[in-house]
């Protein structure tokens, strides 16, 4: 993996500056992600609430993301974007009076989880999907991409312990404000780009969304990375919210060992995406979506069963790097599979799948764990993300031959 290969979708002046602002943006949201979530456990101890929250704060991408990809091919993308960041930076500065003023109750949490929710549903792929007119070329494309989700996931590694250190020294609504200004980077940065138009055509509504469900139906390659992602993230993705839990309950710690844990998975998150950046073709990055299974299977079982703090770290970095190669692999094989005319429509169901059944599995793996407890629930999460693994590589030969090179 040689540094300028890496790094080649960098050379192209307006990805650049995207990536610049959106590095500052990511940031600052797991700055709130991570203060929410420990706000929420100290305030009521609920595992249920805990996954309510997250749930509210994802479940908006399986209905509003997909109306938004028409929209999305429809609008000029660089405007659409500035509207949606202030919403976001609104949202933000709410929650952040709220606690600082004293007057947050729980139900102030679950009503921003859910606002959150609903602009995050059309953010993620609205940025997706401006991607492709940010570089030079196509053969750029697949190495934005990966560098896009490494900007995710270095936040990951960095923002949890970052986030501790700052709720140990203050307060979550330092977290909640900082959030705000980070939003104020990325859409200066979009705010300097070009216009990019609609790419899409100016068909209605209900049309466009017919018409992109029909080909990502019909197209068997696009069906089978889709449906692999959504059982992923149904089942794998829901150790995230756990992890409070998992952090005060199994090893009696604080918000700082919440955020080691979570760092740790942020550091085999952000590996998973170097590994995807490195890929040169399409049957690697079919192989690495198997192998992804593999390493989340594995490493929810060892999270399940050890009583060890350094070895849930282990885990939670294998889990992360396995469930990331998974997710950007397909992220880079869908967007290379779609047409311009389709590609947000394409993204929207990616997105609506793996975050809105991420959603659903943290929803339904809080309620469990209320009922059984945090491991038996972490167990399972392993047997189910094991019979997943079986599938995916029996499927596999299929979906290289019928993906592009």
């Amino acid at each position: 993996m040689r540094l300028p290969g890496l790094l080649h979708a960098l050379h192209a002046p307006r990805y650049r500056r995207y990536f610049a602002g959106q590095a500052v943006s990511i940031l600052g949201t797991w700055l709130q992600t991570v203060a929410m979530s420990w706000l929420v456990y100290r305030l009521t101890g609920s595992a249920t609430l805990l996954g309510t929250t997250a749930f509210l704060a994802q479940s908006p991408q399986l209905l509003v993301s997909p109306l938004a990809g028409p929209l999305i091919d429809r609008w000029d993308k660089r405007r659409m974007f500035l509207i949606v960041q202030s919403g976001m930076v609104t949202q933000a500065v709410i929650l952040a009076g709220l606690t600082a003023s004293g007057l947050l109750v729980p139900w102030h949490l679950i009503l921003l989880a859910g606002v959150f929710g609903l602009f995050n549903a059309v953010d993620v792929p609205l940025r997706q999907s401006m991607l492709a007119g940010l570089v030079d070329d196509r053969a750029m494309l697949r190495n934005a991409i990966a560098l896009n989700a490494s900007l995710f996931n270095g936040a990951r590694f960095v923002g949890p312990p970052l986030a501790g250190a700052i709720l140990a020294a203050t307060s979550e609504a330092v977290c909640f404000g900082l959030n705000a200004l980070s939003f104020l980077a990325v859409a200066l940065a979009v705010a300097s780009l070009p216009a990019q138009p609609a790419s899409g055509p100016s068909s209605g509504l209900l049309t466009a969304l017919r018409d992109g469900l029909r080909f990502a139906i019909t197209s068997l390659p696009i069906r089978r990375l889709l449906l692999g992602v959504a059982a992923l993230n149904a089942t794998g993705s829901a150790f995230m919210v756990l992890m409070p839990v998992v952090a005060k309950d199994v090893f009696s710690g604080t918000v700082e060992t919440l955020g080691w844990l979570l760092g740790a998975s942020g550091a085999g998150a952000l590996v998973g995406t170097l590994l995807v950046a490195s890929r040169k073709n399409t049957c690697q990055l079919v192989r690495l979506i198997v192998l992804g299974w593999c390493l989340a299977a594995g490493n929810l079982a060892l999270l399940a069963g050890t009583g060890w703090l350094s070895l849930a770290m282990l885990a939670s970095l294998g889990i992360g790097m396995g469930i990331t190669a998974v997710n950007v692999s397909t992220n880079a094989l869908l967007q290379s599979l779609a047409p311009d005319s389709l590609r947000g429509r394409v993204m929207s169901s990616f997105t609506a799948l793996r975050f809105g059944m991420d959603a659903v599995g943290g929803l339904m793996a809080g309620w469990l764990t209320h009922q059984f407890g945090v491991s038996p629930v972490l167990a399972a999460e392993a047997a189910l993300v094991t019979a997943g693994t079986l599938w995916m590589w029996s499927r596999s030969a299929s979906i290289r031959q019928g993906a592009k090179p």
